[in-house]
């Protein structure tokens, strides 16, 4: 008789962005008349820029010729897309760093839950609370997580607070652990992390032989310069870290799917390659990014590509500010929007978070993300992400001050 993981059973309900999906499209059949407008998922809303494009199309007719076709790519990613990550991501910051560190994907969400493949079932895992929710729910899928508790914790995990005492920095975790996520700036709350507090977190771990997976999907939108954009600024970390990037909010690929991770060589677990763990599970799981995304992607790196990204980045940044600003304007605690394009919501008046969510859906037509669901700290938060036109990102906070 076959038999089921149960790890997928102690789930609790759907993915969270699957239950807002579910909500919003219910409140949509019963209004139709109603015009909503999305603030919730983090996905983009301005086109792919003009060079990206030109290159894809390149792409595309290079692969209806005998000359120019792909078949079968490398799984770890084409050398002339992994040159240019090393050459703009890395070197131009004084980062040592090889191609053959760098593995191309199609998400960073796809490798942030993948990588726990070639972590041993023993790990203590340490998360921030509130988190992504994909660190935690591929933790627990894979039985590293224990069982899941009425508080809304998991037995197994060990949480770290993030709160407006401490500014939504993590503080390091007074018993040990072995593997720990971060993301910054972070998703959900928007906020960053000095330089001088993350080589606190690469001395601990290269002091507790821990290994930090850090996920910086978007360090295009730092714009203070104490805010590093890679964990590899931070002497030491190419011993101790693996890093997930990706080009969905930095170049707008949610559609088309890029992205890449750095396991430098020097990151082992008892004289074993991390790298080469990483290397077998991909060959063995994985066929690579299509030959049309990875040229596309290579054009983010031309003069005309990062002027056309920094637009694009600037735009959300700008939508950023404009909800920072109306939302503090009729009283609210607001967070992040500053080197993220996230802004983190308290609730008036201590209102439950999924309680505002629906309030604003049915009173503003808004849809956001209760903080609730990104664990329990969460509680009592809203998200609200930069990705629409100005347009409707101005309507939406007129229309929450209304509310208000």
């Amino acid at each position: 008789m076959a038999k089921i993981n149960d790890n997928y059973l102690k789930l609790p309900g759907s993915y969270l962005f699957s239950a807002i999906a579910k909500k919003v499209e219910d409140y949509s059949q019963k209004n139709p008349d109603k015009r909503i407008i999305k603030m919730g998922i983090g996905d983009v809303t301005r086109p792919l820029a003009p060079a990206v494009i030109e290159q894809m199309h390149k792409a595309v007719d290079e692969m209806g010729t005998f000359e120019g076709f792909h078949g079968y790519g490398p799984e770890q990613g084409y050398d002339f897309l992994r040159n240019k990550i090393v050459e703009n991501d890395y070197l131009a910051r004084g980062i040592k760093i090889d191609k053959n560190e760098v593995f191309v994907s199609d998400g960073a969400k796809s490798d942030c839950g993948n990588i726990t493949d070639i972590f041993s079932i023993d790990n203590t895992v340490a998360v921030c609370d509130p988190v992504y929710p994909v660190y935690v729910d591929t933790n627990a899928m894979a039985g590293r997580a224990g069982d899941y508790k009425d508080d809304g914790h998991w037995s197994k995990l060990v949480y770290m607070n993030c709160l407006r005492e401490n500014n939504f920095v993590p503080v390091i975790p007074s018993q040990k652990v072995d593997l720990i996520y971060l993301c910054f700036p972070n998703n959900p709350t928007g906020m960053a992390i000095t330089k001088t507090e993350l080589k606190k977190w690469v001395d601990y771990a290269r002091e507790n032989k821990a290994i930090i997976l850090y996920d910086s999907a978007y360090e295009a939108f730092i714009t203070q310069e104490d805010v590093p954009h890679s964990i590899f600024e931070v002497e030491g970390a190419d011993e101790c870290a693996i890093e997930f990037r990706s080009f969905s909010k930095t170049a707008g690929f949610t559609g088309t799917r890029c992205a890449y991770t750095v396991i430098p060589e020097k990151v082992k677990i008892d004289g074993v390659s991390l790298n080469s763990l990483w290397n077998r599970r991909q060959c063995t799981k994985f066929n690579g990014v299509s030959y049309v995304i990875q040229k596309a992607a290579e054009a983010v790196y031309s003069d005309e590509g990062k002027k056309q990204t920094k637009d694009t980045i600037a735009y959300y940044l700008k939508n950023a500010q404009i909800i920072r600003e109306g939302l503090e304007k009729v009283g609210l605690e607001v967070y992040g929007g500053v080197n993220a394009p996230y802004i983190w919501a308290k609730t008036p008046d201590n209102i439950k978070s999924w309680d505002f969510f629906d309030i604003l859906l049915d009173k503003a037509n808004i849809v956001t993300t209760p903080g609730a669901g990104f664990g329990p700290s969460g509680e009592g938060y809203i998200r609200l992400t930069a990705f629409n036109t100005k347009e409707n990102t101005t309507e939406a906070v007129e229309r929450i001050k209304a509310v208000l």
